[in-house]
């Protein structure tokens, strides 16, 4: 994934996660500031982790990548 935009990291990241990766998609708000990721009803637990350790996990590689260092994520319903 080297030279990966941030929305196709988080992406890549949140399809190895969930039973639907058909469903899971990652959009660019604020002129790519943020990342809005949507998944099944299902599989939101899943991206969320226990007490938020996946979710928190995934920004952390989101900031340690040099492009996604400015992105903030939100797991929307």
């Amino acid at each position: 994934m080297a030279g990966a935009k941030p929305a196709e990291l988080i992406e890549f990241i949140v399809k190895s996660i969930v039973s639907d990766a058909d469903a899971v998609s990652v959009h660019e708000v604020d002129d790519g500031r943020l990342l809005e990721v949507e998944t099944a009803a299902d599989d939101r637990g899943r991206v969320i982790g226990r007490q938020g350790r996946v979710a928190k996990a995934m920004r952390a590689v989101l900031g340690a990548s040099r492009d996604g260092a400015n992105c903030r994520l939100e797991i929307v319903d």
